[in-house]
């Protein structure tokens, strides 16, 4: 007897992936940016601990705000589509069947098989069959605009946490350097552990990661510089 066989493929990861790599991405250019831009400045320790936590806090709700109206949109497509297809399940069964029908035939299997699978999937979930093979969605992928809120606000706060706690212990005169070093150094991890993941060229990842991020605090290093004379 053949034992179950079962491929584990990375392409189920891309959802949540993208968004933890983001949201934690995010939280450690945006807040050790806005940390070098103020420690660049010459601020006290105190205005750049403060400036940092607020960058953490409206960042997380930002992004929180941000992912939930996106996915909202998407899930309101997506019911549109459903409401759309049960209409016309409703209104032309026998058309809707021939188009499932048609589908399968396009995917290689021959006239006469198509329709038997089409009978099977409609008599068993008419509207899950059009759903998945007409319009693509699935239930393993429906939006949810609450979890990708939770999932970006605290994969930010716990990216934008790391320069943040290195306020605490480096000293002023070396803390530009220090946030740079220690946020860059992170970011090469989160790179290359999330090209690992999604099965990519590790030091690829890491090294696109590395370079914009350097950029951005370069940025934010000279304004403060400019504007802290």
């Amino acid at each position: 007897m053949l034992a179950h066989h079962h491929e584990p493929h990375r392409s189920s990861r891309v959802g949540w992936l993208r968004a933890a790599v983001l949201g934690a991405n995010d939280g450690i250019v945006s807040t050790g940016s806005l940390i070098v831009g103020f420690a660049s400045a010459g601020a006290e320790h105190r205005a750049i601990l403060l400036a940092g936590v607020a960058g953490l806090v409206s960042g997380a709700l930002s992004m929180a705000a941000g992912e939930y109206v996106s996915v909202s949109s998407q899930a309101d497509t997506e019911d549109a589509d459903l409401a759309l297809e049960q209409r016309q399940l409703a209104r032309a069964p026998e058309a809707e069947l021939e188009e499932l029908a048609d589908i399968y035939v396009q995917r290689g299997l021959d006239a006469h098989l198509a329709r038997q699978v089409a009978e099977q999937f409609t008599a068993h979930d008419a509207l899950g069959a059009h759903a998945r093979d007409e319009i693509g969605i699935t239930q393993e992928l429906r939006a949810q605009p609450l979890q990708a809120a939770a999932a970006s606000a605290a994969a930010f706060a716990t990216g934008a946490a790391l320069p943040l706690l290195v306020i605490f212990v480096a000293p002023l005169p070396k803390l530009t350097m220090t946030v740079i070093a220690i946020s860059l150094i992170a970011l090469a991890l989160l790179g290359a552990s999330a090209a690992r993941a999604g099965g990519a060229h590790v030091l690829r990842g890491a090294v696109r990661v590395v370079f914009w991020s350097a950029l951005a605090m370069a940025a934010t290093a000279g304004i403060g510089k400019l504007f802290g004379v």
